[in-house]
C-alpha cells in the first residue's frame, strides 16, 4: 500500500509538532516547513485538513501557528493517515468504508489477502502514537551524537 506525499509530509509535520509539544505555544508554520523541507504554500494545505479532521489547532495573529489538539500520546499515526487519505484499503474492495462492488467479492482468494494486508497496515498505524515516533526520533538523534567523535 503506497501513501500520498499529503499523508506523508502530513505526518512528518505532526511529529515535528510533536517534538515541539508545549500544549500554551504554538509554532509557526514557515518553521515546521523549514525543518522538514516542505514547501510551506503545500504544508498551510496539508494543516488545513488536519485542522478540520480535529487534530491540530490554528490560532493567527503575530504570536500564531500551530499546535496539536490533542497531547502526542493520544494521537495515532492511523487517525492522522485515515485525515488525509481517506479509509485504508490496499484495494477498492476492501476499503474500511464504502467498499467498491465486485463482481467476484463472494469467490475472489486474493480478497482475503487484501483484507489481511489492510488489518495487519490498520493494526501497525493505529498502535503507534505520535509520542512513539517521538521517541524513534530521540533514538536515531542519541545513535547519531554516539557516532560522532572530535580530533
Amino acid at each position: 500500500m503506497r501513501f500520498s506525499t499529503r499523508t506523508r509530509y502530513g505526518l512528518r509535520a505532526m511529529v515535528d509538532l510533536a517534538l515541539h509539544y508545549n500544549p500554551n505555544v504554538t509554532i509557526p508554520l514557515a518553521q515546521v516547513a523549514e525543518r522538514q523541507e516542505i514547501s510551506e504554500g503545500y504544508l498551510e494545505q496539508v494543516m488545513t485538513d488536519l485542522r478540520k479532521g480535529g487534530l491540530v489547532r490554528s490560532v493567527r495573529g503575530s504570536q500564531g501557528g500551530y499546535l496539536l489538539e490533542r497531547k502526542p500520546f493520544q494521537i495515532t499515526v492511523g487517525e492522522i493517515i485515515r485525515c488525509l487519505d481517506g479509509p485504508l484499503g490496499p484495494t477498492g474492495c476492501v476499503k474500511e468504508e464504502n467498499p467498491e462492488s465486485c463482481d467476484r467479492f463472494d469467490t475472489c482468494v486474493t480478497r482475503i489477502l487484501w483484507e489481511r494486508i489492510r488489518e495487519s497496515i490498520a493494526s501497525v498505524v493505529d498502535n503507534t502514537t505520535l509520542d512513539d515516533l517521538c521517541k524513534e526520533a530521540e533514538k536515531i538523534r542519541l545513535a547519531g551524537e554516539a557516532n560522532m567523535y572530535c580530533i
